[in-house]
């Protein structure tokens, strides 16, 4: 499915054309003429930042090279594993196995080993399944070894705040005996991945079901001159109400994995708390476990004292990953629960090597079939292979690798890859029957009122998506997304692509869900139990995780990589089909009214505002670039679900259609 890298890598800023393979010459780097640049660029954030100067030669990194794994064979197994009717399917390998059978050879992994204690550097070993060696040693060394100079910029950050980032200026170069294994290299740069949530979503006046309290307002604003008071936070009966949970489905004898960037303070006690106050049973001790794994040697001190690489540019808020947990407790309570967090100073690389602590497991079996990311990373903040690779191992061991797709227009390389199903977000309005009063593509449009007079900022908030540019389109998808989703233009040519995402679940601020926290550094004597609204594509993904683990309770297999089964939903009873918002609609179901607080005028958020030419997606009837084939439709999608994994059930998924 893999076609060659053809478009200009994301910055945090905008957007520049990286030309992977161009050597430049630095005076004072020893380049061997054996030395060849290998996949993936400098930091996306180089080129349009500032040179400040360089990082000390004394600073300490931990880089991980990540070797090459028979892609071809792992695509071509974990195809047949996923399909329903094929004659490999559902029969997955162990992590031990697949890395025998299409992990990077003993004899790469040592050669690359050799190679980087040669160059001088320290703590050098290969992870359990060979998928990267890892190096430690000052800058000094590391410019040396990999042709690079490592240098501070001055950037744009994400929140739009000026930052400073360390990163190589170049793609980085290997030995050319050692190319051919050799994927790319993390662990140079500190630029931050990018987190999905979106929150805390405070709110001074809002309603507890949609539309308990509406705002009429003039002048008129596109024609609309009323609003509902945004949600104050879905409870969790809410929100398993409006997709169909059952009590029956809880997700028992599965475990979901959460990998995150920060460790929540006393996150089984938050839990606790949460099941309470929602009226769900009160979790078992047995059924969370976090752990916190070493990705990396320690932090090197910064110039002039400033934090580490990557800390003042984290994206995470306070309460990411007590909501991926409490909102996959939602959905799935009896379902287990293993967070794990990762422990370095390069965000990216500890996020990657999360994933890959549960892709590995003990070597006999991952550690969950199905896990969360409500991350994403960058085009160029990894080379595509490095995710690719570890989708096809997560696919062939039966593990199903759930990505947010994001929290602004566009596609990330995690979401995008064809191997790894992304969530979408919804605008969702639960009325007060906890009653699907109706939900739409995320996608607002922000208008500010200032003394009787609208200024439009502009889309203040929608999920990511879109037709890749890297991907063709799978086979899954075939059928499903139409032509006018799926096909893009490629310098003269016209070409069918992997359309993003896969599925959808609500993300919207203004219909967000009600997240409970204890505040930090109360581990040992946990502080009281706080509540603020929690939305965005990370709060989708998680959702829907759970609803998957209720799915998977008491069938034979894990569903997997998912991708295969969920398009054979499309167009049934198992899938809200979201569709875009008409005049039709009642005014207080089209936008939100935001109330005036100290320094900000009171605004309004019209939703599903398609700027197709801006953003390349669009909500429509069927797949769309919003939401994908849709939101689950409870007991519908787990029925759906299983028959689709059932490939001896004689009957067809036409039944559900209706």
């Amino acid at each position: 499915m893999r076609r060659t890298c053809r478009v200009a890598v994301a910055t945090l800023a905008g957007c520049v054309v990286a030309a992977a393979g161009v050597v430049l010459g630095t005076p004072g780097i020893a380049r061997a003429a054996s030395a060849i640049p290998v996949p993936g660029p400098a930091a996306p954030a180089v080129a349009p930042g500032v040179l400040v100067g360089p990082v000390p030669g004394s600073r300490q990194l931990t880089v991980q090279v990540w070797l090459a794994p028979d892609l071809a064979g792992a695509a071509a197994f974990a195809d047949s594993v996923a399909t329903p009717g094929s004659p490999a399917f559902h029969r997955y390998l162990s992590p031990d196995a697949y890395t025998a059978r299409f992990g990077p050879s003993a004899g790469q992994a040592a050669a690359v080993t050799a190679w980087l204690t040669a160059e001088g550097l320290t703590r050098v070993h290969a992870d359990s399944g060979r998928d990267w060696v890892s190096a430690t040693g000052p800058v000094s060394r590391i410019e040396s070894a990999f042709g690079v100079r490592i240098e501070e910029y001055r950037v744009t950050g994400a929140d739009g705040e000026p930052a400073e980032i360390e990163s190589n200026d170049r793609a980085v170069s290997v030995p050319a005996s050692l190319a051919p294994a050799v994927l790319g290299v993390t662990g140079l740069d500190s630029a931050p991945p990018v987190t999905s949530a979106t929150g805390p979503a405070t709110a001074p006046s809002c309603s507890h079901y949609w539309a308990q309290h509406a705002k009429s307002f003039r002048p008129a604003y596109r024609g609309l001159t009323k609003a509902s008071l945004p949600a104050c936070g879905y409870s969790a009966g809410q929100v398993r109400a409006a997709y169909g949970a059952t009590t029956a489905a809880t997700g028992k004898g599965q475990t979901v994995a959460l990998t995150e960037e920060e460790a929540p303070p006393a996150m089984l006690a938050t839990l606790k708390d949460y099941a309470k106050g929602n009226r769900l049973p009160e979790p078992k001790a047995a059924q969370f476990k976090e752990l916190q794994i070493a990705t990396g040697g320690p932090c090197g001190a910064s110039p002039a004292g400033a934090s580490p690489a990557g800390a003042a540019q984290s994206g995470f808020y306070p309460g990411e990953a007590q909501m991926d947990s409490e909102a996959v407790y939602a959905m799935a309570p009896g379902a287990a629960q293993l967070m794990v967090v990762g422990d370095g100073c390069n965000e990216v690389q500890s996020l990657l090597d999360t994933a890959l602590y549960v892709l590995t497991g003990n070597g006999a079996r991952p550690r969950a079939s199905i896990v969360s990311n409500s991350w994403g990373l960058l085009p160029g903040e990894v080379p595509v292979q490095t995710v690719h690779a570890m989708d096809l191992r997560a696919a062939a061991e039966g593990v199903g690798m759930y990505f947010a797709s994001g929290d602004t227009p566009g596609l990330s390389l995690t979401d995008s890859d064809p191997y790894a199903t992304a969530v979408g977000g919804t605008t969702l309005g639960i009325g007060a029957k906890a009653n699907r009063v109706f939900e739409t593509g995320w996608s607002d449009d922000y208008a500010s009122l200032d003394v009787g007079t609208w200024t439009d900022i502009g889309l203040g908030g929608g999920d990511g998506g879109g037709t890749s540019l890297v991907w063709e389109q799978p086979a899954y998808q075939k059928g499903v997304v139409p032509a006018s989703m799926s096909r893009a233009r490629v310098g003269k040519r016209t070409v069918t692509d992997r359309a993003v995402p896969d599925i959808a679940a609500d993300g919207d601020p203004d219909t967000g869900i009600l997240i409970g926290y204890i505040a930090s550094g109360t581990d040992a004597h946990p502080g009281p139990y706080q509540t603020q609204v929690g939305a965005g594509t990370s709060l989708a993904t998680p959702l829907v995780a759970g609803l998957v683990a209720d799915a998977q309770q008491g069938q034979k297999s894990a569903f997997g990589f998912i991708n295969p089964l969920l398009y054979r939903l499309a167009g049934t009873r198992a899938l809200h089909d979201i569709l875009p918002v008409t005049a039709s609609m009642p005014q207080q179901d089209r936008d939100a009214w935001e109330p005036a607080s100290p320094g900000v005028s009171p605004a309004v958020d019209v939703f599903d505002s398609q700027e197709r030419a801006y953003t390349q997606q669009v909500t429509a009837k069927g797949y769309d670039t919003m939401t994908g084939i849709g939101t689950p439709n409870g007991t519908a999608f787990i029925t759906g679900l299983r028959r689709a994994a059932d490939c001896s059930d004689p009957v067809p998924l036409t039944i559900l259609k209706g």
